[in-house]
């Protein structure tokens, strides 16, 4: 037996129970993790919520790092004892530990500790992937991402940065600006004092941008899509103010013969030698200082239900972990 979180129905945070668990062997094609950092992301309270469809009775969770006990058959690029990392497979990651497909892990190199590995990858391949595939920035643009200071935002700003691309982003509070600005956010817009619309105009000198990065969702659509040049991209990757409903695509071409994408992780890291470049981009990214680790937030993995209301109130920043 083990520990772990179980929600026996889809609701808000007090849905989440900590259990005890069964713990299986390792069938064919699977390993046996036990954790010892447990990633905090939105796409765990979509999952909680119902937003994203879960098996209940069950539990959530994508991410985690943690160490191989046992190896089932067919499995062979982990063995026992390595140290991995995962930010996809079947949601599950709430626990103590657990048996899961070995395809979506990968090793995690010396000098990313665990803490780090578990804060920042399912974040930083997110932001791999939406700056590197989805849209190509190069050096010298400048692209508006929205909620900056989170912890898919911040990576973004330090690794845009690097790239020599200017970053304006929005955020709720002063010192959410600041934090941004401190991680390489060239203009930071307080959406709570000012029109981020007229702001972007007024920073590209009414050029707008050529893509725009929103997890907003629903508030910021149509603004959003009235930030970007002719031909521009909006890839919306997230509904921290709920899901986008209703989308009518003569906007599109009313705006500037606009695109539009709706990309998600799973499906970029789908194939094991694109989850397998993707993460080795982001560790490089990790050890040549591009991005920093930084965590904000720790709670005990037990106290699941806290950590949501903090992450979902807007109460947190940057990255958090739940530590088993």
């Amino acid at each position: 037996m083990t520990n772990g979180i179980i929600i026996e129905k889809t609701g808000g945070p007090e849905v989440l129970q900590w259990r005890g668990v069964r713990l299986e062997k390792p069938d064919e094609g699977q390993v046996r993790i036990r954790h010892t950092a447990v990633g905090l992301n939105y796409i765990d309270t979509y999952q909680r919520s119902g937003l994203y469809p879960v098996s209940v009775p069950g539990s959530i969770g994508q991410e985690a790092v943690g160490i191989v006990e046992a190896v089932g058959s067919g499995v062979s690029h982990i063995k026992v004892g390595d140290r991995v990392a995962y930010a996809g497979g079947p949601p599950g990651a709430y626990a103590e530990a657990r048996v899961m497909p070995g395809a979506p892990l990968v090793k995690v190199p010396d000098g990313v500790s665990d803490q780090q590995a578990a804060a920042v990858l399912l974040k930083g391949m997110t932001v791999q992937f939406l700056i590197r595939r989805t849209f190509k920035v190069q050096a010298g643009q400048t692209v508006l991402w929205h909620a900056a200071a989170g912890g898919v935002g911040l990576i973004a700003c330090q690794w845009l940065k690097s790239l020599g691309v200017t970053v304006i982003g929005t955020v709720s509070s002063e010192e959410k600006a600041a934090l941004a600005r401190a991680n390489g956010c060239t203009h930071t817009i307080i959406y709570t004092k000012e029109n981020f619309l007229e702001r972007v105009r007024e920073l590209t000198n009414g050029a707008g941008v050529p893509v725009v990065y929103d997890s907003v969702g629903k508030v910021t659509w149509d603004d959003s899509l009235s930030c970007l040049q002719p031909f521009g991209l909006m890839v919306s990757f997230g509904n921290t103010s709920g899901p986008v409903t209703s989308v009518n695509i003569g906007q599109l071409a009313a705006k500037g013969s606009l695109f539009v994408t709706r990309p998600r992780l799973v499906t970029y890291t789908a194939k094991p030698a694109d989850l397998q470049a993707t993460a080795a981009d982001l560790f490089d990214a990790l050890a040549s200082g591009k991005v920093k680790a930084e965590i904000s937030q720790a709670f005990a993995l037990k106290d699941a239900a806290e950590a949501h209301r903090a992450l979902e109130s807007g109460k947190t920043v940057g990255s958090s972990i739940l530590l088993p």
